[in-house]
């Protein structure tokens, strides 16, 4: 296996890095809420990660890739979730563009690492391509005839480790950058192109095919 885990390797690596929906979702919570809540988003993405290896190894993910309905319900479910983050964020942009947030009773409620967490996980978990992606990939990494449930654990747990390296030094880089974008109207223009690039990607998710 170890050819084909520097391959996997190789493959995973531009998988990971190319962005998608779970980097908005940390990007907007860098952004947003800040560090913490983003590092908390990532470990919440490689949750998500986490039980869709297991979905695979178990045959699970390969049932709902059988499913039109299974796959069109949960596409569904996690193209709202991020059409409502997004409008979340433009919502935020419009209460500080008016100058609501001045007060302390209208301030946008921040979120800590907990609520980053719930919100990479439920993103990733609702995003029913994840699965077809680790049912459609994982397989051409196993010697044929070999059992699977060992080396999808494997190849799964090497792609979750990999994710979570990239998307918190991705948070650190992204933090620090953002310090230097705290100004108001550079924080109002943040919130409307992330909460627009969530709402196209919800939108983008909600219509594409298998």
């Amino acid at each position: 296996m170890g050819a084909h885990l520097l391959v996997f390797m190789g493959v995973a690596a531009i998988v990971i890095v190319v962005p998608g929906p779970d980097t908005a979702v940390v990007t907007k919570n860098v952004l947003v809420h800040g560090r913490r809540a983003a590092l908390g988003t990532s470990l919440g993405v490689s949750a998500g990660l986490s039980v869709w290896t297991l979905a695979a190894a178990a045959g699970i993910a390969s049932l709902l890739r059988a499913s039109a309905v299974g796959f069109t319900v949960l596409k569904l479910i996690g193209a709202l979730y991020l059409v409502w983050l997004g409008l979340q964020a433009l919502r935020a942009s419009s209460r500080a563009d008016t100058g609501e947030e001045s007060s302390p009773a209208t301030a946008r409620p921040a979120i800590g690492a907990l609520g980053g967490f719930r919100q990479g996980f439920l993103s990733d978990l609702a995003n029913p391509k994840i699965g077809i992606f680790f049912t459609s990939l994982l397989p051409q990494f196993v010697d044929p005839g070999r059992p699977v449930l060992l080396p999808f654990l494997v190849l799964g747990a090497v792609f979750v480790l990999m994710t979570v390296l990239w998307l918190c030094a991705y948070c650190l880089i992204a933090a620090r950058a953002a310090e230097t974008l705290r100004r108001h109207r550079v924080r109002v223009a943040l919130d409307r192109v992330t909460g627009i690039v969530l709402i196209a990607i919800g939108i983008r998710l909600a219509t594409e095919h298998r």
